[in-house]
């Protein structure tokens, strides 16, 4: 646990977007966690995740650096426990057997309840309980669960809440209320981390509701998007947050990026779908933010997002290893330009608590998130445990506190 009288308290929120949505947060971290001076991502108060933002949040929590994930989600080579896209693709099939399996009881009592009074009952309406026949999830996520447990059973982490250096809060949705529930709040630090974020990335329709409890759950973000006030009632006073969905402006982009301009309904319904919930959840995000600012007026809450003209963010293909890589050099590369652009913003919130903004590492034209993980592999060549790769990454995390230093003297 935090030590309960640190002062600034610091928290990180991070919102769902499905597989692109983590590696789009994981280009963003990893240019923020090189430009921000005094914001520690491996130590802060408190971490909230909803959906795919569950995965990342309960990786730094457990002390994993961006860095590590960047490995594992993203150049899945030289990690220990490598991410594959695919296993989020393999059908439910045990879901798909419970529900041919209650069709006869249903077909049957539809029928009876049909012929007790055919002249009252209408023939289409006494059938429609067969409704109850079709699945609750297109996709497995049992593999998300397998996943975790292999990668919290590596040395020094845990798939245990209580076991938490630090405060890991992950988002689900019970489905019979419709209320939101806080994994790794009081009463519920018993459920194991990858179980909370199966919970908090089941994403209704595409996999099935997860049981904990005796309770059903499913994606975090049909309440809200962010849940940023789960950190700020721990007591943060600065919280980070990153949210990967914005709605795609396809004319700003053709205009701005000098693309062809798209028409989003061409691409049939999963992209007038993905639009929808985009646009949705972005604009229920900016009211609950704008509440964040009249509720904690002693807190600065401070957003990152991808800008509307990226068709990178809405176009991209999570199972090409190159495309994977090309988002998140452009997430490390927008959110750059993102600090020097708002830095007369940004800089006196963040100095409030602590933190400053290196102007010299954005400013180096140089930097790039292929240059710097390829300096990393080649330091890494050769077998090293995860203990190695820590240090590695710890050593690396010094020698540019060291270069903030000295460039400040």
């Amino acid at each position: 646990m935090s030590q309960p009288n640190r002062q600034p308290k610091m928290g990180l929120a991070l919102a769902g977007g499905g597989p692109l949505g983590a590696v789009y947060e994981i280009g963003a971290l990893m240019a923020l966690s090189e430009a921000l001076d005094g914001f520690d991502f491996n130590d802060l108060d408190a971490y909230v995740g909803v959906s795919a933002g569950s995965f990342i949040a309960a990786g730094l929590a457990n002390g994993l650096s961006p860095d590590y994930m960047y490995r594992m989600f993203i150049d899945s080579e030289s990690a220990e426990v490598p991410f594959d896209p695919g296993m989020l693709l393999k059908p439910a099939f045990g879901e798909y057997a419970r529900r041919v399996a209650a069709l006869p009881t249903l077909a049957l009592d539809a029928l009876r309840d049909y012929l007790r009074s055919p002249l009252r009952h209408d023939f289409l309406a006494s059938f429609q309980r067969l409704s109850q026949a079709i699945p609750t999830g297109i996709f497995d996520n049992a593999g998300i669960d397998d996943f975790l447990v292999r990668l919290f059973s590596l040395p020094g982490l845990t798939n245990d809440f209580r076991k938490l250096r630090k405060r890991l809060f992950l988002i689900a949705t019970d489905l019979d209320s419709g209320t939101s529930v806080t994994f790794g709040a009081a009463g519920r630090e018993h459920v194991p981390i990858a179980t909370a974020v199966r919970a908090s990335a089941a994403l209704p329709g595409l996999f099935p509701p997860v049981g904990i409890d005796g309770h059903w759950f499913v994606d975090g973000a049909l309440k809200k998007t962010l849940h940023a006030s789960v950190a700020l009632r721990e007591g943060a006073r600065l919280v980070l947050c990153i949210n990967p969905l914005v709605p795609f402006d396809a004319k700003h982009a053709s205009h701005e990026r000098h693309i062809r301009q798209r028409h989003l309904v061409d691409g049939g319904l999963p992209v007038v779908l993905a639009q929808t919930f985009r646009a949705i959840i972005h604009s229920r995000m900016k009211t609950g933010l704008e509440k964040y600012d009249i509720e904690y007026k002693d807190a600065d809450v401070i957003l990152f997002e991808p800008s509307r003209d990226d068709a990178d963010m809405f176009f991209t293909n999570m199972f090409s290893y190159a495309d994977r890589k090309r988002l998140s050099e452009q997430a490390y590369r927008n959110t750059r330009e993102e600090l020097l652009r708002r830095h007369d913003e940004l800089a006196p919130k963040l100095a409030r608590h602590g933190v400053s903004i290196n102007r010299a590492i954005l400013a180096d034209p140089h930097r790039s998130l292929a240059r710097r993980m390829g300096r990393l592999k080649r330091r890494r060549a050769g077998h090293m445990g995860l203990t190695a790769l820590r240090l590695s990454d710890t050593l690396d995390e010094l020698a540019r506190a060291v270069r903030r230093m000295q460039s400040v003297a």
